[in-house]
C-alpha cells in the first residue's frame, strides 16, 4: 500500500533507497561488479577465532538448497519484468521533473545588491520569510523578533521595511508584497518606470481597489471621470497582472508542481493501447554475486560459525530484496488492472476526447470489476495521472455520480458540468447569465436538475456569479 500511493515522480527515489540499504538487491542490465569486499570474503575464509559463544548446533539447520539449485535458478532470474512496459525508445519523450528553487532565485539575487554582513543577514531572513506565493505575508515585527532571537540582530523596523523596498525590486516583479493591491501595484509601478501608460490603472488600485474586486464599475468611472473604453484598457491591464508572483517558479516545495504521468494511452488506428511509464522503474534483479556467495558455502566442506552466520545474512538480504520485488510487481499490476478497467470504462472518452461521453462511474464500480477494495482503488484515483493525445489528467477526473433525465437515463455529473461550463463560455458577458437561467437552459435539455445544483457545480468549476462575470 506505501508503494501503491508513491508518486511516480518519487518511485525513482525509493527504489534508489531500497538499493543502498539492501547489497543483495541490484539494477539489471548493468554488467556484473564484485559486490563483497576482502571483509566480506574473509567471512567465507577459513577461520579459527572461537570468539563466538552461540553453540555451533544453533546455525547445522540452514536450508540454502532453494538458493542455488542447478535446475531453474529462481533467484538468479528473479527480476522485475513486466510486458506492460513498452519498448525502450531513445527518442521519445518522457516528461521528467527539472526544478529550479524559487527561494534559491531570490536568494542568488540578493547577491547583486551591495550589502554589509548584518544587512545580508537580514535581508536572507526577510527572504526566508516570503511563502510560496511571493508574499511576504510576515509582520515586519515578527521578522524582528526572529532576528533577535535567532540571529541575535536588533535590527528596527525602519532597517528591515528599507531592505524589504530592495527585495520587491527582484524577479519575478510583485515578490516579497504583503497583499494582493501591493503585489499588483508593485508590478505596475515597474511598468510605469519603464515608460508604460499605466497611472489610470495605478489609481485605480489605489483609490478604488474594493470597487474594483466587487466590480463596482459605476463608481470608478464616476471618481476617475473615464468612460468606458477607458475602462476597458484599465481592466486589462490588471488582469495580466500575476497574482501570485511565486507560484509559477521553480518547485516552490510543492510535490504536485510537476506531473509526470504513470500511464500512457496511445491511439492506434483506432484501437486503445495502454502502457505504464517505465522510465522510473528501473529493472531490479538479485545479486549474483550473493547467489554465488551461497554456492561457495555449499560446496565448502567446513563451515564454521564465521560462515554460517555471514549465510544467515546474505539469506535475509536475499528474502528482502524479493519481497521489495514482489513489491514493486504488485504496485505496476494493481495499477495496470485499475487503470484498464477505467480505460475499459470510459473507452468512449479516451477514443474522442469529449467529455460529454464521460459514463457515471464511482469507485465500487472499479472496485467489483476489479476485485480490489474500494480503499486501494481510491488511492490510485486520488495520486495517478494518465497522459492521453487529449492532455494529462487525473484518474479522479474520470469518477463521478450520476444525474437522471427526463428519459429515465443516467448520465454522469461530468456531462452536466461541461454543458454548464460551455454555457457560460458562450454567454453575451455583458449580460451574463444567472443560475436561475442555468437551471432552465439545462431542463431544456432534458436534464432534472435543480437550481442549488447548479450553484454547486458552478462553485466546482471555479465559475464566479453572474455579477462577477459581467464585462463592459
Amino acid at each position: 500500500m506505501k508503494l501503491l500511493q508513491v508518486p511516480t515522480a518519487n518511485l525513482e527515489q525509493r527504489i534508489k533507497e531500497e538499493l543502498e540499504e539492501n547489497p543483495a538487491l541490484e539494477e539489471g542490465d548493468d554488467a556484473f561488479e564484485e559486490t563483497f569486499t576482502e571483509e566480506s570474503q574473509d567471512e567465507f575464509s577459513d577461520s579459527d577465532d572461537d570468539s563466538y559463544d552461540e553453540p555451533e548446533e544453533s546455525y547445522d539447520n540452514i536450508d540454502i538448497s532453494e538458493y542455488v539449485s542447478d535446475g531453474d535458478d529462481e533467484v538468479a532470474d528473479y527480476k522485475l519484468r513486466d510486458d506492460n512496459y513498452p519498448e525502450a525508445d531513445d527518442n521519445k519523450v518522457v516528461p521528467h521533473k527539472v526544478e529550479t528553487s524559487f527561494h534559491d532565485m531570490l536568494t542568488a539575487q540578493l547577491g547583486l545588491l551591495k550589502l554589509d554582513d548584518r544587512s545580508a543577514r537580514i535581508a536572507e531572513q526577510i527572504v526566508g520569510s516570503i511563502d510560496d506565493d511571493g508574499y511576504l505575508r510576515r509582520e515586519t515585527t515578527s521578522i524582528m523578533d526572529d532576528l533577535a532571537f535567532r540571529q541575535n540582530i536588533e535590527a528596527s523596523e525602519g532597517e528591515i521595511e528599507e531592505l524589504i523596498r530592495k527585495i520587491q525590486q527582484f524577479d519575478p516583479p510583485g515578490v516579497a508584497a504583503r497583499d494582493l493591491q501591493e503585489c499588483l501595484l508593485l508590478q505596475l509601478h515597474r511598468k510605469l518606470r519603464e515608460g508604460k501608460p499605466v497611472q489610470k490603472a495605478v489609481d485605480v488600485l489605489t483609490n478604488y481597489f474594493d470597487e474594483f474586486t466587487k466590480k463596482h464599475y459605476d463608481k470608478i468611472q464616476k471618481g476617475l471621470g473615464i468612460d468606458d473604453e477607458g475602462l476597458k484598457e484599465v481592466i486589462q491591464q490588471i488582469i495580466k497582472l500575476n497574482p501570485k508572483p511565486g507560484g509559477n517558479v521553480g518547485e516552490v516545495n510543492k510535490a504536485e508542481s510537476y506531473v509526470v504521468p504513470d500511464f500512457f494511452i496511445m491511439n492506434n488506428n483506432g484501437k486503445l493501447e495502454l502502457t505504464l511509464n517505465s522510465k522510473n522503474a528501473p529493472d531490479l534483479r538479485i545479486s549474483e554475486g550473493y547467489r554465488d556467495m551461497l554456492k561457495d558455502y555449499e560446496r565448502g566442506s567446513k563451515k564454521d560459525k564465521r560462515q554460517k552466520e555471514a549465510v544467515l545474512f546474505i539469506k535475509q538480504k536475499i528474502d528482502a530484496a524479493k519481497w521489495f520485488i514482489d513489491a514493486i510487481k504488485q504496485r505496476q499490476q494493481t495499477l495496470m488492472m485499475t487503470m484498464q478497467t477505467i480505460l475499459d470504462y470510459q473507452y468512449e472518452f479516451f477514443l474522442t476526447g469529449d467529455e460529454t461521453t464521460l459514463r457515471p462511474m464511482i469507485l465500487k464500480d472499479i472496485a467489483e470489476r476489479t476485485g480490489l477494495d474500494i480503499s486501494t482503488i481510491s488511492r490510485v484515483a486520488n495520486s495517478k495521472f494518465v497522459q492521453t493525445e487529449f492532455g494529462t489528467y487525473r484518474l479522479k477526473f474520470f469518477f463521478s455520480e450520476s444525474l437522471s433525465t427526463e428519459s429515465g437515463e443516467e448520465v454522469s455529473t461530468r456531462e452536466v458540468k461541461k454543458i454548464l461550463s460551455d454555457m457560460v463560455f458562450g454567454e453575451a458577458k455583458k449580460k451574463p447569465l444567472s443560475d436561475e437561467k442555468l437551471t432552465e437552459m439545462l431542463q431544456e435539455k432534458g436534464y432534472n436538475i435543480a437550481r442549488r445544483t447548479v450553484a454547486k457545480y458552478r462553485e466546482q468549476l471555479n465559475i464566479p456569479v453572474a455579477r462577477l462575470r459581467k464585462e463592459l
